[in-house]
């Protein structure tokens, strides 16, 4: 890999099942990915299923920063950028003082103070053993676009293979613009965004999950811009 190329960590979590009226009920999964030029795909990636509760939302930017530093044991990069939108602050020297002047609702600012300790301390841990900031840098990131629809794709193969063992139809909330496509060894998720056709998410089938379900990709009535992905067990 050429010195000349920067090597970012991102990691988001995304996706979420729906219930009938297209509510989100569970976000699905978490990843954790590395990227480098030209920066349209994760080159490799740390994901997991987490079926965690969408009111516990605000809790996953301390699982999405833990995963970036279990990456970080398995690869080098330069920077990490974290799904926070905070004008690319760098995590470790973030203060309360410095929340209370941000222009974010005051329930965003509940939210970063209920996890400002625990992401201090783990970016401190990265800084001290990687060398290496942490910005809060949100969707500005094309990284954290990639890791977005990264973990979009890894929740599509966890939910088709919980409708599989539960043998019923499921609904998956996708990230904002994007869609689905399925190739022989996985899926993927395509951004929608302009200037953005050439970005993707990828998630591998190794347990031949695809072949097992039918997906059928429709708009989410309740949510401009999105789409859900339904997702029934072939019997």
């Amino acid at each position: 890999m050429s010195e000349d190329v920067l090597r970012v960590v991102a990691a988001d979590s995304g996706a979420a099942i729906l219930d009938f009226n297209f509510r989100p009920l569970f976000v699905v999964a978490a990843a954790a990915i590395l990227v480098d030029s030209p920066y349209r795909k994760a080159s490799f990636c740390l994901a997991e299923p987490i079926f965690s509760k969408v009111e516990e939302g605000p809790l996953l930017v301390i699982h999405e920063l833990e995963l970036c530093a279990n990456l970080l044991k398995e690869v080098k990069a330069d920077i990490v950028h974290l799904d926070m939108s905070l004008g690319g602050l760098s995590l470790e020297a973030l203060s309360a003082i410095q929340l209370s002047g941000m222009r974010i609702s005051g329930r965003a600012r509940r939210h970063v103070l209920r996890i400002l300790p625990r992401i201090r301390k783990i970016a401190s841990d990265i800084g001290r053993i990687h060398n290496i900031e942490v910005l809060a840098m949100g969707k500005d990131s094309i990284p954290v676009r990639i890791a977005e629809l990264t973990s979009g794709a890894h929740a599509v193969l966890y939910t088709a293979e919980k409708a599989v063992e539960e043998t019923r139809k499921l609904r998956l909330g996708l990230p904002a613009k994007c869609h689905l496509n399925t190739f022989s060894g996985g899926v993927e998720l395509h951004s929608l965004e302009p200037a953005e056709h050439d970005i993707v998410g990828r998630a591998l089938d190794e347990k031949k999950i695809v072949k097992n379900v039918v997906f059928s990709e429709i708009l989410n009535p309740r949510a401009r811009g999105f789409r859900a992905l339904e997702i029934t067990p072939i019997v």
